[in-house]
């Protein structure tokens, strides 16, 4: 039998193929970078107008510090901003697309313009918490800010490292507090920061929620064990979804976490009005209980849970009442999204002393000044992970039973936060050591430095 002969196409023929494959391809990948650039510039236009609407207005920075050390890097660097104070609000774009605007408001913090418009923003009813007069600095650490002046443990060298001293390349540590025995023994700040300065926590925020999940089963409105009261899963297999696997992250959700450009998580941080009812339309990827994956939108759902549970006249007064002014955390402010529900995930804005004030709560079991704040024996909860998945997680806070950091004690565990903010909390050494940062990349290594502040208080 003869073989039959192999197609044979003139060289032209094969060239033009060829041109036509390779213009394709040129094709799907222009179309591909306009929809990643239709994606990421509101994306881009949206951080930055947050973020410089909040340094200005609530840590009461200068846009121009803001610009260059919380903008500066590529691809935030390509965005224009104008700050208009008589309005307490920043506009932004890039490269004259993508215009997004952020409003402060008093006691709210900044929220991005999204689904609404500024002026309808602006008129949204809002039950506003009181105001302490109270005068910090007239009260005793911890409730106040009067504390015994000086570096007492020798400490200097162990803070220097999270400063980068004697090293070129410097870390972007804006702030550190370091409280042994439940006093003050260490304090520094970056120039342009100091005690009174409030700093974003990212997600350090979902230390907050988990706090503020906490009081609510304190006070027998939520069940930790029992499914998420969400109506829109009732109807389906998420109906089966805990609260406790919420809080643990094991939800089962399917959602990606990525910072680096167009993601669930950056989508519904910077472009959507409601992040709660977004993160809600999840659906489901593994079976409840089973898989660890760490997720904002997770915390915004607990955070709808949370606003859903409270009434609506007590729901912007609960976290200041319930928490922030039991604990002298008086700088706090937890920002809300245009929806008005606050972001738990990730907009919490306080000192460096109100975060520490914050990790002494849970090194003191939820007890402050002999009050029981948190649930009897919902720290323990916390720090508990699940055997089951082996992830280094407990309930929003990261454990170290795994040893995700070597050289750290075994029973440390932490509110981290992007950009290298730290809570750690460290019962066996009657410790806790709060880090703010803005890094860019600097990395701090935890395994370095929070091990050379145990050293220097032996």
């Amino acid at each position: 039998m003869r073989a039959a002969k192999k197609p044979y196409f003139p060289p032209k023929t094969m060239r033009g193929r060829v041109l036509l494959i390779l213009k394709f391809l040129v094709l799907v990948f222009g179309l591909g970078i306009l929809v990643f650039i239709r994606e990421a510039l509101p994306i881009i236009s949206g951080y930055g107008c947050k973020i410089l609407c909040s340094g200005v207005f609530v840590a009461g920075r200068t846009p121009e510090s803001v610009i260059k050390d919380d903008l500066g890097s590529f691809p935030l660097n390509l965005g224009t901003y104008t700050v208009d104070r008589a309005d307490s609000s920043v506009t932004g774009s890039v490269l004259g697309m993508a215009t997004r605007v952020a409003l402060y408001r008093s006691g709210l913090g900044a929220t991005l313009v999204i689904g609404m418009t500024e002026e309808a923003l602006k008129e949204q009813r809002v039950e506003r918490m009181g105001v302490q007069a109270v005068r910090p600095d007239t009260i005793d650490w911890p409730m106040g800010d009067r504390v015994r002046s000086g570096d007492t443990a020798g400490l200097g060298a162990a803070v220097g490292m999270a400063f980068g001293d004697g090293d070129a390349r410097r870390t972007g540590t804006r702030a550190v507090v370091v409280v042994y025995h439940g006093q003050i023994v260490a304090e520094r700040y970056a120039p342009g920061f100091d005690r009174h300065t409030r700093l974003t926590g990212w997600s350090m925020t979902k230390g907050i929620t988990n706090a503020l999940v906490g009081i609510l089963v304190n006070e027998g409105k939520l069940n930790i064990y029992q499914p998420a009261p969400v109506e829109a899963w009732q109807e389906d297999q998420r109906s089966r979804i805990t609260m406790e696997e919420l809080l643990h992250m094991e939800s089962g959700l399917r959602w990606w976490e990525f910072y680096g450009g167009p993601s669930d998580a950056t989508r519904m941080l910077f472009k959507e009005q409601d992040m709660g009812t977004y993160a809600i339309q999840s659906s489901v990827r593994n079976p409840p209980g089973k898989v660890f994956n760490y997720s904002s939108g997770t915390a915004n759902i607990l955070s709808a849970i949370i606003r859903k549970t409270v009434a609506d006249s007590d729901y912007y007064r609960f976290p200041y009442e319930q928490l922030f002014y039991k604990t002298g955390m008086y700088s706090a402010i937890l920002e809300p999204d245009a929806g008005g529900t606050f972001v738990g995930s990730s907009y919490c804005y306080a000192t460096a002393r109100d975060w520490a004030r914050f990790g002494l709560l849970y090194l003191h079991d939820g007890i402050w000044n002999g009050q029981q704040i948190l649930p009897k024996g919902w720290v323990d909860f916390t720090r508990k992970g699940d055997p089951e998945t082996g992830n280094s997680y407990g309930a929003l806070w990261w454990l170290n039973e795994g040893l995700r950091h070597p050289k750290l004690p075994a029973d440390c565990y932490s509110c981290e936060g992007y950009e290298g903010q730290y809570i750690w909390v460290i019962p066996s050494k009657d410790l806790v050591v709060v880090r703010m940062a803005c890094e860019h990349g600097r990395k701090l290594d935890p395994d370095a430095f929070v091990p050379a502040v145990m050293g220097a208080l032996r």
